[in-house]
């Protein structure tokens, strides 16, 4: 770690005349710095002499709008890109606004903030950055883009032009690969070249390609002309070569911005790159990745606390599509008993068992994201998730049993879904009310996922332009995005969701207005030869029910999914028929959750 640490990265006075200029900008998360800006830079300063700086527009912008406004904006996606849709193309104005007010509208978060009032302020604000800038003395400007930033760096990269029509600018980013990307470079002139995949080799190229003037444009690098066919850039292997982030630049200016609402942000820190799943139909988060590759468990703890210290951060996130989980059994043992008070966010699949989540939880990780997606077995067969309703209820009973929040979306509106799938997921819905809550999330069709490359094997007729491109970009500008729309049977599966979005408001619902938030609305508390099981129920009164001797060691026995053949060979004096007679019984009550053969006990021990 030694030839990695940030020490070495504290002066640029002695660095040669060649500047780069990295752009984070809105709607990324206010409180967190940008990974990417901070990984790009402190690469770019351990492999050359050049100047780097870092700058995070979107500090300033949740400054001058407020916090609450910005992370509502930064919520909903959409609102944000009709903001500076309106910037880019004043003659879209109207119908962003209208996109604007309709995303926002339905989010149940109060009134819709003034259009005109937040382009004004957002346009006061990049005027004021970028006339706090020398450009005369920079000779690259990169912009990374992930998800709702393609709009405001569009924005920014054509303001720049305006004023240095020579000015090198770069694209990169997860919102920039293949056929979007070249799409992009294709149609948009304030677009210099653009990185294809994995950034730090490329753009480090680019630099010397530019800063020497002469040999053969880099590979991975694309132009309107076409793409690079000079010095290749493989990638990085292993991951533990890399430089840790540089986050420094984000809290000088943070610190400069909010001198008087002071923050703790989260860092963000990666473990690994890609899936090591990559089955997901629907999943087109890893398009600028080649194959999946992890860091060292001891790297990972080393970077973590350097990344502490130096930053006098307690609170991190990893920004891996799902965490590597061998890797994080041996780090997440070593945080359990190193000194000081971290905690992490992180994404894991269904799977992960109970000890693995205890075992984390203890080493610092307090929130998870999983991938439940869905609560119809078949469904999920369908989107390639490689789990059932019954791994994903037994998931979220393990997350609350660990004491680990858990955070997940239920895809709705997935195209041919059935009625019996829908009547699926309602009824399991009723088993999930104990359990933290998941959100919504209408499905899209995002550019390069195994949906989008075969469409009509899930029943998509046509791949159109989506609606809220065609509002916020003149036609000229409209070629290949990140989120496409399609014909399908969109109507038929509104209406058909619409009962199971109602259902997760109604749970949602439920939980918001639960007197005792720390405790489980399906506990138990075990008595030895009996177990008496608390169950709250929405707008009605708690139950409290009282299992005693053998029916107490079935449902013990049943705190992980078991099949039925397994309790009777485990209760060999119980016939079949009354451990069947018994697991429907509580199913009846919500006790128990079954599919098929197997069986799940849903109440978690009270502490």
């Amino acid at each position: 770690m030694a030839e990695n640490s940030l020490h070495r990265q504290t002066d640029q006075r002695d660095r040669s005349s060649f500047r780069v200029e990295l752009v984070a900008v809105p709607w990324a998360l206010f409180h967190r710095p940008s990974i990417q800006v901070a990984s790009l830079r402190s690469y770019l300063l351990a492999k050359s002499d050049y100047r780097v700086d870092c700058h995070h527009l979107y500090l300033a912008i949740a400054k001058r709008i407020g916090i609450d406004c910005y992370t509502r904006i930064a919520r909903s996606g959409w609102a944000g890109e009709a903001l500076f849709a309106a910037l880019l193309f004043p003659e879209q104005g109207d119908a962003a606004a209208r996109l604007f007010h309709s995303q926002l509208r339905s989010d149940g978060r109060g009134p819709v903030p003034d259009f005109t009032s937040l382009v004004a302020d957002i346009r006061s604000c990049c005027d004021a950055w970028e006339a706090g800038i020398d450009w005369q003395q920079v000779s690259l400007v990169g912009f990374s883009l992930c998800f709702n930033q393609l709009l405001a760096s569009l924005h920014l990269a054509g303001r720049l032009k305006q004023k240095m029509i020579d000015l090198p600018i770069v694209f990169g980013g997860t919102s920039c690969a293949g056929a979007v990307g070249r799409s992009l470079v294709e149609r948009f002139e304030q677009i210099d070249y653009l990185v294809d995949g994995e950034g730090e080799g490329p753009l480090l190229a680019l630099c010397h390609y530019l800063d020497r003037g002469d040999g053969v444009l880099p590979d991975r690098i694309i132009t309107a002309k076409g793409r690079g066919g000079g010095l290749s850039s493989p990638d990085i292997t292993p991951l533990d070569d890399l430089p840790v982030p540089d986050y420094r630049p984000y809290f000088q200016e943070m610190q400069k911005t909010f001198a008087d609402l002071p923050f703790l942000p989260a860092l963000p820190v990666e473990f690994s790159r890609g899936c090591s799943w990559q089955r997901c139909t629907f999943c087109n988060l890893n398009l600028q990745w080649r194959g999946y590759r992890c860091k060292r468990a001891q790297r990972m703890i080393a970077e973590v606390q350097e990344l502490s210290v130096a930053n006098e951060s307690l609170h991190f996130a990893f920004t891996d599509n799902v965490l590597p989980a061998r890797e994080m059994d041996e780090f997440f043992r070593a945080m359990a008993v190193a000194p000081g008070d971290v905690t992490f966010f992180g994404e894991l699949r269904a799977k992960t068992s109970l000890e693995r989540l205890t075992l984390y939880r203890r080493g610092g990780l307090r929130t998870v994201q999983v991938g439940i997606e869905s609560l119809s077995t078949s469904l999920l067969g369908r989107m390639g998730k490689g789990t059932t309703a019954m791994d994903n209820l037994a998931m979220m009973k393990n997350c609350a049993s660990a004491g680990v929040v858990l955070m997940g979306n239920l895809i709705t509106e997935f195209p041919a879904t059935s009625p019996a799938e829908i009547a699926e997921t309602l009824d399991n819905l009723d088993y999930a009310v104990p359990f933290a809550p998941l959100d919504t999330a209408s499905f899209f069709l995002g550019y390069g996922a195994p949906m989008h490359r075969h469409p009509r094997d899930y029943g998509i007729t046509a791949i159109l332009t989506h609606p809220h491109y065609r509002t916020l970009f003149p036609e000229h500008y409209r070629g290949m995005m990140l989120v496409s729309g399609y014909r399908g049977d969109r109507l038929r599966q509104k209406k058909l969701w619409r009962p199971v979005r109602l259902k997760i408001a109604a749970w949602q619902e439920f939980h918001r207005q639960r007197r005792d938030r720390e405790g489980q609305p399906l506990s138990y508390r075990d008595g030895a030869s009996f177990l008496v099981i608390s169950q709250e129920q929405p707008h009605q009164p708690s139950l409290l029910h009282r299992l005693r001797g053998v029916s107490r060691q079935l449902y013990l026995y049943c705190d992980q999914p078991q099949s039925l053949a397994t309790l009777c060979s485990a209760f060999p004096r119980l016939s079949p028929a009354a451990i069947e007679k018994f697991v429907d019984q509580l199913c009846r009550k919500r006790l128990m959750f079954r599919e098929a053969d197997r069986v799940l006990a849903l109440a978690v021990r009270a502490p």
